[in-house]
This record gives structure tokens, sequence and C-alpha cells, in this order.
């Protein structure tokens, strides 16, 4: 997931709502973990952006 969109994290989630509702729990289960895990690398790709690209210790 390079950039963070919304509508398409939505329509992940209701698939998973789907898979659910279809009774394959293992398979909901699995497909989270994937979204959560692409959440969180683009969560630490923005905070790591936010706080600008680390000084070499003889900067000030």
């Amino acid at each position: 997931m390079a950039d963070l969109n919304l509508q398409n994290v939505a329509q992940r989630i209701d698939t998973v709502l789907d898979i659910l509702v279809a009774g394959d729990y293992h398979s909901a289960i699995h497909n989270l973990e994937i979204l959560k895990a692409e959440l969180l690398v683009q969560s630490n790709r923005e905070q790591s952006g936010e706080q600008g690209s680390p000084k070499s210790p003889w900067e000030i």
C-alpha cells in the first residue's frame, strides 16, 4: 500500500466482512493481519517523514 487510500481500506474491510459472513474465519483473520501490517508500515513511513532526515552526529 504505497499511499493511504481510505476508500481502498474501506473496500478491503468490506471484503473481510464478506469473508466472515461466509464463515471462513481463518482467511478473514489472515486478511486483517495483512491489512494491519500494511497500515503500520505506512504509519511508520509517515512518522519518519515528519521527523525529517536523521542528522549526522556533527550537525547542530
